[in-house]
């Protein structure tokens, strides 16, 4: 239900903190990967040990952790996760929340995040009561902030009423929920291409261009996420196939193309695959050996399919929206926007390969190029930057509707 889906959770202080363990339990079962936030409150509830080995994950505590502020920091730690869930959300929490404190891991955590985020209230019931409670939680909901429970029953403390935490199953339903009524693409169909092209020259070698695949991997799987019907057509990489994604795997760029035009119609097409401009004209079904004068062989190239041009071009089932990447090394405006009208593409996604070790990074640095604007995303990780593509495409939506429209009545 929550196959690949990503969720941060954070801890605050409270014997409902108790629950959060079966909580995680829940979401594992369900698919989700979670990452958790164990406040200091939280702490004098249930461990980091056992919160660890239920999440089978790192649990962060401390915003001035050197370790982990070098090898995840609260930025990027907000900003992968799917959904933030707070669970339990003490009064203190929500007040720092509704006043945009950032006095610790959590808080701050949640002050940079841009996901949407989910509390899940637990306190006394004279806290919960309380007109600063209440005008704290009128702000946050203004703010689309998801509030899930409380329910009423008996307290730790002794009392009865409203206050207790929702159970782990009310808010996994709720999560479930969150996830089925927010897919913006959903009905949409998609293609993405990944990963490098080998072309054989014998049995034993060939040429090829580098590319890890990870950038277009992570945009197969943000556009899954967003709701598309995605088929991913990767060459050889090294990467598991996303989870709930059609994944093709193929060799050359004639193998790509065929697996495009066969994947075709589609609404979204991304070609992010560094597909190799060329080909050996004679494939050698033996080894070419060095000989005795160890003369280097000559090698005939042709040219091999341009798939994006293709794609852009294509007279029946030509997408609505073709996004072409552009690896550059020099001019990056000059080339991009040359391939943007040359290709007949829609959008050009470009970034200098030169700058940031691109290949095999989980880092990347991209400038949006469409016929009449330029957009440039500052260095992230390749997750994120997947996920400000798919944002681009969302706010585009309109126009890809309108023209999945107009073929419809042609």
């Amino acid at each position: 239900m929550l196959n690949g889906k990503k969720i941060l959770l954070i801890i605050s202080g409270g014997i409902a903190a108790y629950k959060s363990l079966e909580l995680i339990r829940l979401f594992k079962k369900s698919g989700a990967h979670v990452r958790c936030v164990l406040t200091n409150g939280g702490a004098h509830f249930v461990t980091p040990l056992s919160v660890s080995a239920l999440a089978e994950e790192e649990v962060y505590t401390d915003l001035w952790s050197l370790k982990d502020e070098a090898e995840m920091g609260h930025i990027r730690l907000s900003r992968e996760a799917d959904l933030v869930v707070v669970a339990p959300a003490s009064a203190n929490l929500l007040a720092q929340m509704t006043h945009g404190l950032a006095e610790d891991l959590a808080s701050t955590t949640l002050l940079a995040t841009n996901r949407p985020v989910m509390v899940c209230p637990a306190m006394n019931p004279m806290m919960w009561q309380h007109a600063a409670t209440q005008d704290n939680l009128k702000v946050l909901a203004k703010r689309d902030i998801k509030i899930v429970g409380p329910a009423a029953g008996d307290m730790a403390c002794g009392e009865t009423g409203m206050g207790r935490m929702s159970e782990p199953e009310d808010i996994l339903s709720a999560v479930i929920n969150h996830f089925s009524a927010n897919k913006p693409l959903a009905g949409l169909r998609a293609i993405v291409t990944s990963g490098p092209t080998y072309e054989p020259i014998d049995p034993v070698r060939f040429i090829g261009n580098r590319s890890s695949g990870k950038q277009g991997h992570a945009i197969a799987g943000a556009l899954s996420h967003a709701g598309a019907s995605v088929t991913l057509i990767t060459g050889p990489v090294k990467l598991t196939d996303p989870d709930g994604i059609k994944t093709i795997h193929i060799e050359t760029a004639q193998d790509m193309l065929e697996a495009c035009e066969n994947a075709l119609p589609a609404d979204i097409a991304i070609c992010a695959a560094a597909i190799s401009d060329w080909r050996v004209d004679s494939f050698s079904p033996q080894k070419i050996k060095k000989g005795a004068n160890k003369k280097a062989p000559s090698l005939n190239l042709v040219e091999n399919p341009d798939i994006l041009k293709t794609i852009s071009n294509h007279k029946t089932k030509r997408p609505a929206l073709v996004i072409g990447f552009a690896a550059e090394t020099e001019n990056l405006n000059d080339h991009a926007k040359a391939k943007l009208q040359s290709k007949n593409c829609d959008w050009i996604i470009a970034n200098n390969v030169t700058e940031n070790d691109v290949f095999g990074s989980d880092k990347n640095k991209i400038t949006l190029f469409t016929a009449d604007n330029k957009k440039e995303f500052p260095t992230s990780n390749k997750t994120i930057i997947a996920r400000d593509i798919i944002d681009e495409i969302i706010d585009y939506l309109p126009e890809i509707k309108n023209t999945i429209k107009g073929q419809t009545n042609a």
